[in-house]
């Protein structure tokens, strides 16, 4: 069988495996809202069964638009995640550009680090991030989070559009040049508008980590006025005594702009993820 009839089979396949992953990866999500709109006693009796006359309850939502400041958490949570996507996708497709349009000494070692960056977690530098913070009066703010985050992303982003750019055709841009383009026009008109499905791969994979974290806001931006909805979400948490009523309801929350942007992305992501199976 020649390779122009196997693609659209192996299409057909990888599309057929991420719906069958979708499925999977949104069954604790369905399960999560569906508890979320259930009382204390069949969440834990039925956590399966969805909510019914009985036990239908909205109480976990009352408690959480209630209760501390949910509304500013969230929009701390929105600014954070929309300006860090912002800059990974500028800086990133930049320095990617860079790296697969101009062969200059130490292209390869600087790929390599990027590599590096992917592999060695941002975690293990914790202390030296919080003395830098610190030492520059950041701590406590959004900044320091948006700062971090995109150093995070970088790494990963600069890695994935690389590798797209290159299939970019070499006529397309000579022939900008030659039309007297700079190559900041090249980039942002000739090849950014090529590489959107890879942008939207990059940025989906890129908010969800930051969305969902709790670790450098409780390390970096505790403070009431700089919480996000993930640490805003703990003071439901407690040593003893756990309101997991409020506890769903705030995840439940949490969840839809994740899936906002899912919906909005998923045809180029899908593109994105299948683009090298389906040659």
């Amino acid at each position: 069988m020649s390779k122009a009839r196997m693609s659209p089979l192996r299409s057909s396949f990888v599309h057929l495996a991420l719906a069958g992953y979708t499925v999977i990866a949104l069954f604790p999500v369905v399960l999560t809202i569906l508890n979320s709109f259930k009382d204390k006693n069949a969440i834990f009796r039925t956590p399966l069964a969805p909510p019914t006359a009985e036990t239908f309850s909205l109480v976990g939502y009352a408690t959480v638009l209630k209760q501390g400041d949910f509304v500013g958490y969230f929009q701390n949570s929105l600014i954070v995640t929309v300006v860090s996507i912002f800059f990974v996708l500028l800086f990133g497709a930049m320095a990617a550009f860079a790296l697969s349009e101009y062969r200059f000494k130490g292209n390869t070692l600087m790929g390599l680090y990027l590599a590096i960056g992917i592999m060695i977690p941002i975690r293990l530098g914790t202390v030296a991030i919080l003395q830098g913070m610190v030492a520059a009066g950041l701590v406590n703010t959004l900044t320091a989070l948006i700062l971090v985050y995109t150093a995070q992303g970088l790494p990963l982003a600069i890695f994935i559009l690389s590798e797209f750019m290159r299939t970019v055709s070499d006529d397309l841009k000579n022939a900008g040049r030659i039309d007297g383009l700079s190559e900041y026009a090249i980039f942002f008109r000739l090849v950014l508008p090529l590489v959107r499905s890879a942008m939207a791969t990059v940025a989906v994979f890129t908010m969800i980590p930051i969305w969902n974290d709790l670790w450098f806001p409780l390390i970096l931006a505790p403070g009431e006025a700089t919480k996000t909805v993930t640490l805003g979400s703990q003071v439901f948490i407690g040593q003893f005594v756990t309101n997991w009523n409020a506890v769903l309801a705030a995840l439940s929350l949490a969840i839809f702009p994740v899936l906002i942007l899912y919906v909005i992305f998923s045809r180029q992501l899908i593109r994105g993820i299948t683009a090298g199976a389906v040659k």
